[in-house]
């Protein structure tokens, strides 16, 4: 089994900035395409950006583009999310994932971590 761990998650004012980072032990998290989940209360779980192993290729959802920045360390090993400019839309719990399968689903998602924004 492999366990993601994020952290950096919290509480900010609107207009602040966050930034998440995702580990995991062992060698599986570093040899695998990654991604940022969020879910909202009351809404359905979010794919908002990806990662891919070797050229660092990055997607993003229309609601973070030009705000968030998806990024990963030279070793792979730890993944990150630069959010800037919050808004209280981007209220939700965090989830890293990794190691996507032939379906594009990701085997592999964190316990999540909470970040509200706050008017």
């Amino acid at each position: 089994q492999v366990q993601l761990v994020e952290s950096g998650g919290g509480s900010v004012q609107a207009g602040g900035s966050l930034k998440l980072s995702c580990t995991s032990p062992g060698y599986v998290f570093s040899q695998c395409a990654k991604a940022w989940y969020r879910q909202a209360p009351g809404q359905q779980r979010e794919l908002i950006s990806t990662i891919t192993l070797n050229r660092d290729t990055t997607t993003y959802h229309k609601s973070v583009t030009g705000r968030f920045t998806i990024s990963q360390d030279n070793t792979k090993k730890f993944l990150f999310l630069e959010m800037n400019n919050l808004n209280t839309e981007d209220t939700a719990v965090y989830y890293c994932a990794a190691c996507r399968d032939s379906d594009g689903n990701y085997q592999f998602v964190g316990q999540g971590i909470q970040v509200t924004v706050s008017s």
